[in-house]
């Protein structure tokens, strides 16, 4: 008995002596539900990475945001989680660049506008430097935006006045301004909150915000434009801090998930859910109608001097050509749509 017991203590030591391989592990967080297109996207991207790494990477998933949306670019900034996403716009005035994927018609896929506009962000370093206090790992955006409300179609200019509307802010901000629509900027999670108290009549999202967020039946109508009235960007990051600290390997592991790897990702995850939403809203009798060629051309008559700000604005803070960058990114969209 006594020389079991030492041959199981020598076991034991001699496996003390051979430690496992550490990990590094990446604590990730996600303000949007655990069954958000945006919340598996992340995960599907860890996995890679951890694939990527012979899973000496893992990750983390926390249960609940460690920020508000609007804090979260601080939060990975600052260490309080190593890898999460935001939108540029719950920020007003701190990102200028980014607003070029955000304009009406420009696409409707979100894996063809997330690639394009990866691809235009990460050849002109202007964009990774307003990003400064994090490392980018990808840029994206959501499908083409659609009008929710509770109340009426809405098939003209003037339908859109007279109702109040929830958006996200930055580009799609302007966008309701010039269309003569009362706005309430407030983070996409209070959606149904708002709409189910009347606090707002309608929201403007991509359409699998309407499963995502259990509007499916609050809202009666949906009015959709070719291309989207407007989108979304994001920006998909790292603490920096938790970046330098891996070896090169583990640098390369995430290297090579990320940029244009997890705009796709990410992008091919929001057109899927897209696809399943329009499903659940004919189930709930949402009546959905597309624009007529008059209301897009209203529209564009009134949105077309948004672009030309922006060219200026962005050319003042130091963006070199961006009307030529801008014609760039609707190129790459094209190509990425045949």
């Amino acid at each position: 008995m006594n020389r079991t017991l030492l041959s199981l203590a020598a076991a034991v030591a001699a496996c003390g002596a051979f430690p496992v391989a550490a990990q590094t592990v990446l604590t990730t967080s996600s303000w949007v539900p655990p069954g958000h297109a945006l919340t598996l996207a992340q995960k599907e991207w860890c996995e890679l990475v951890e694939k990527n790494s012979k899973n000496k990477i893992r990750c983390n998933h926390l249960p609940r945001a460690v920020a508000a949306p609007p804090g979260t670019f601080d939060a990975v900034k600052n260490g309080l989680t190593d890898v999460s996403f935001t939108v540029h716009g719950y920020t007003p005035g701190r990102f200028v660049y980014p607003q070029l994927a955000e304009f009406p018609f420009l696409g409707d896929s979100a894996e063809a506008m997330s690639v394009a506009f990866n691809r235009v962000a990460f050849k002109n370093p202007e964009f990774i430097k307003e990003h400064e206090g994090v490392k980018v790992l990808a840029f994206f955006t959501h499908g083409p935006g659609i009008v929710f409300n509770t109340k009426r179609p809405v098939t003209k200019l003037e339908d859109l006045q007279g109702l109040k509307w929830r958006v996200g802010g930055g580009m799609v901000n302007e966008v309701s301004k010039v269309l003569g629509m009362n706005v309430t900027l407030k983070p996409a999670p209070e959606s149904y909150e708002l709409l189910s108290g009347g606090v707002m009549d309608g929201t403007l999202f991509p359409a699998e915000s309407v499963e995502a967020f259990k509007l499916d039946k609050l809202v009666k109508h949906a009015t959709t434009f070719p291309g989207g009235l407007y989108n979304t960007s994001f920006v998909f990051m790292m603490n920096p801090a938790k970046y330098d600290k891996m070896s090169p390997e583990e640098k390369k592991a995430v290297d090579d998930a990320s940029g244009e790897v997890a705009a796709r990702m990410i992008g091919r995850s929001w057109d899927k859910f897209d696809r399943r939403a329009y499903a659940l809203m004919q189930a709930n009798n949402v009546q959905v109608v597309k624009a007529d060629a008059k209301f897009v051309a209203d529209i564009k008559g009134k949105t077309s001097q948004l672009e030309a700000k922006w060219v200026k604005d962005a050319e003042a803070k130091g963006l070199k050509n961006p009307a030529k960058l801008l014609a760039d990114f609707r190129g790459e969209i094209s190509k990425l749509s045949k």
